[in-house]
């Protein structure tokens, strides 16, 4: 029987994950295995997928589904359990566990850049790959805040970011989807002109290639990475977490 493998969003239709799989496939001579995408209009289709897909192997889970595919598994590794978010599904013996390789990926893909000055990060966004990131960011002993449209405890407003912020915080990691193809155009609303060749901008997002995001902090100076890297590494660890 045919293994079946597949990724699960909202407006899937440019991911990475397809044509990765397929060719990784390919290559490791895994004949019988196929990937395909599964375009939710919400999370509540997921058990249409599951009853009829039986020969369902494993699933990566992408935006908005990371936090609540969490209601609809069986079981969560530690970490997945941590960090409050899903993005690999293994079916074993009838159950589905969650796990998280976004923060493995993540950490391995800023470590050897990281430089001395790089002191504190702040997070634009707080879904799913933003609480992945965090995890990361903990391991790496790199304190941390994040910034969204409301203001708590741990949580900047982005609006009050200011060049007091960019003093304070040299790490910028773009979680949110602004700027992803095909709205190009969009990216966080923060104040650009304060980056420096002391800070890093880091997209999460891999399409486009250089985002609005990263050429504005690049302009003035500051190191950037997309998030290519490190959708390729948590890509070979949910590869190995489903082949255990």
């Amino acid at each position: 029987m045919t293994r079946l493998y597949g990724l699960i969003g909202k407006n899937i239709g440019h991911s990475f994950s397809k044509k990765y799989f397929t060719e990784r496939f390919a290559q490791t001579g895994a004949n019988d295995c196929i990937y395909e995408n599964f375009d939710l209009a919400q999370i509540d289709d997921f058990n249409t997928i599951l009853a009829k897909h039986p020969n369902l192997c494993g699933l990566n889970v992408t935006i908005p589904y990371k936090e609540t595919i969490i209601a609809y598994l069986d079981e969560l590794s530690n970490k997945a359990q941590k960090i409050g978010a899903v993005n690999v599904i293994r079916f074993k013996n009838g159950k589905l566990k969650g796990y998280n390789s976004d923060a493995y990926g993540f950490k391995k893909s800023l470590k050897p850049i990281l430089e001395s000055h790089h002191k504190k990060a702040l997070i634009l966004g707080t879904g799913g790959a933003a609480k992945a990131v965090a995890f990361a960011l903990q391991e790496l002993n790199i304190p941390y805040a994040f910034a969204s449209r409301k203001t708590d405890s741990n949580t900047i407003a982005y609006h009050h970011i200011n060049a007091t912020t960019f003093d304070n915080f040299q790490i910028f990691i773009n979680c949110t989807p602004l700027g992803t193809a095909p709205k190009t155009e969009d990216n966080p609303d923060i104040p650009y002109e304060y980056f420096t060749e002391k800070h890093l901008a880091y997209d999460l997002i891999y399409n486009p290639e250089e985002t609005l995001f990263l050429k504005k902090a690049k302009k003035k100076g500051a190191k950037t990475k997309n998030g290519w890297q490190m959708l390729v590494f948590q890509a070979e660890k949910a590869w190995r977490i489903w082949n255990r």
